[in-house]
């Protein structure tokens, strides 16, 4: 596994980390036809939320990101796992499931349960599905995913 490390988020990683979503998400909206150049930047620029996200680095160089974001939902608190990319050179290296690890052992820490979406076909559900995640809905774009508490 390559070695890595996380630190907190700053309004000035949002430009990077929208061209790393728009580059890790295109091949995916281009399938489901919902691909839009702007929209794809927009809609991370429009939830961005510093306080709950952090950046991965490798070797001190920009690699990707990650958000947990606290929620209450019917069940109580939950942490919601958003914004999960990592920049495609770097996949397959181990260093998105040590992400995950990390940010999985925090919820169970607090006793909370980790929720997230995936867009419907992507290789990402199977990263999820081995730690832990089940469907619990899903539509003809995404599919919703939990991690019940271990």
């Amino acid at each position: 596994m390559a070695d890595w490390d996380i630190r907190p988020a700053t309004t000035s990683d949002i430009e990077p980390v929208a061209e790393l979503r728009a580059v890790v998400m295109r091949a995916d909206l281009e399938r489901l036809g919902r691909y839009d150049e702007q929209r794809v930047r927009q809609r991370f620029r429009d939830a961005f939320d510093p306080a709950h996200t952090w950046v991965i680095e490798v070797a001190g160089e920009f690699a990707g990101c990650v958000a947990l974001r606290p929620a209450e939902d019917a069940r109580g608190h939950v942490h919601w796992l958003e914004h999960f990319y990592l920049d495609p050179r770097l996949q397959g290296r181990g260093i998105g499931s040590g992400v995950l690890r990390d940010l999985l052992e925090r919820c169970d820490a607090e006793g909370t349960l980790a929720r997230l979406n995936v867009l419907q076909g992507s290789p990402a559900r199977g990263l999820y599905e081995r730690h832990g995640f089940v469907v619990e809905t899903e539509d003809a774009v995404d599919v919703f995913m939990v991690r019940a508490r271990p």
